[in-house]
C-alpha cells in the first residue's frame, strides 16, 4: 500500500514548529497502539508517535516504517508527504533522521579493509559475498578517490555465502581475498582449521542496524543507503557527510 501523498495545505505545513512542540498523549498513543495492532496486525511493533507536519495527522513508526494515521486511528496513509512549496520529500527526510547511526561507534576491527588514495574518507558497507549488487557496488567504488572502505561480511543467501565468508576472514590476506573474489571471481582459499570469524557479531549487529539486505551503506554523518549506487551518487553523499550532511 505505497504512494505519494502530496500535501496541499501549505498553511499546516507552515506550521511544523508548532506541531513539532507538542507530544501525542500517553492515553491517545495506547489507544491507537492497540487499535492499530487489532486491525493490523502485519504492521511492525509501534516504536514512536509524534504530530505529523500535516495538521491532523500522527506521524507513527513502526520499525523502519512510517505511515500516518487520523486522531482515533480509523485511517492511515502509507506514502511519502510532501512539502509542495519546497518540494520536500518530508517522509524520506524523516526517515533517514530515524534510522541515523553513531558512525564512531561502528566496530570497524570486524570489518574487511581497503583503501583508496590517502583513505581520509571513511564508508562503511555490509555485504553478502554471492550478492550480486555487491560485486557490482565494489567495483563502483574503485573510483572513488580518497576513501577507506570497511566492509562487514554478512553471509545471508545459504551455506555457501557462510562458507565463502569464513574462507575470506581466515585468509593470510583476508583484504585479498575479498577483491580477488568480488571484483575477478577467484574463490578464496578454503580455511585450514578454525580461526575467530566476527561472523555471529556482524549478523547481530545488522539486524540491530536493521539492516535487510545487502549492499547496504553507512557513511561518516550516520546516514545510510540501501542500494547499489554508482560511483557518483556514493560520492555525492561522502561529500555531504564531510559537512556533516547538511
Amino acid at each position: 500500500m505505497r504512494g505519494t501523498f502530496i500535501a496541499v495545505a501549505l498553511a499546516a505545513l507552515a506550521a511544523v514548529p508548532a506541531l513539532a512542540q507538542n507530544a501525542v498523549p500517553a492515553a491517545q498513543q495506547a489507544a491507537l497502539k492497540q487499535k492499530l495492532a487489532q486491525r493490523l496486525p502485519s504492521l511492525p511493533a509501534v516504536e514512536e508517535m509524534r504530530p505529523a507536519p500535516l495538521a491532523g495527522l500522527i506521524e507513527v513508526r513502526a520499525g523502519d516504517h512510517l505511515i500516518y494515521t487520523d486522531a482515533k486511528g480509523d485511517y492511515i496513509l502509507d506514502g511519502s508527504l510532501i512539502d509542495t512549496q519546497s518540494k520536500r520529500n518530508l517522509t524520506e527526510e524523516r526517515l533517514e533522521q530515524i534510522n541515523r547511526i553513531d558512525f564512531a561507534t561502528l566496530p570497524v576491527k570486524d570489518a574487511v579493509v581497503w583503501k583508496n588514495g590517502n583513505g581520509q574518507r571513511k564508508l562503511v558497507v555490509f555485504a553478502d559475498p554471492n550478492c550480486g549488487y555487491c560485486k557490482h557496488l565494489e567495483k563502483s567504488l574503485q573510483q572513488i578517490k580518497d576513501v577507506t572502505v570497511y566492509t562487514f561480511v554478512i553471509p545471508i543467501l545459504g551455506d555457501d555465502s557462510k562458507a565463502k565468508t569464513e574462507n575470506v576472514w581466515c585468509a593470510k590476506d583476508r583484504t585479498q581475498a575479498w577483491r580477488d573474489w568480488m571484483l575477478d571471481g577467484q574463490a578464496p582459499p578454503r580455511a585450514l582449521g578454525l580461526c575467530a570469524s566476527p561472523t555471529q557479531r556482524n549478523l547481530a549487529m545488522a539486524q540491530r542496524l536493521r539492516v535487510n539486505g545487502t549492499p547496504a551503506m553507512f557513511f561518516e554523518d550516520g546516514s545510510r543507503l540501501a542500494a547499489a549506487a554508482p560511483a557518483n551518487v556514493v560520492e555525492q553523499r561522502l561529500v555531504k557527510a564531510a559537512k556533516g550532511g547538511g
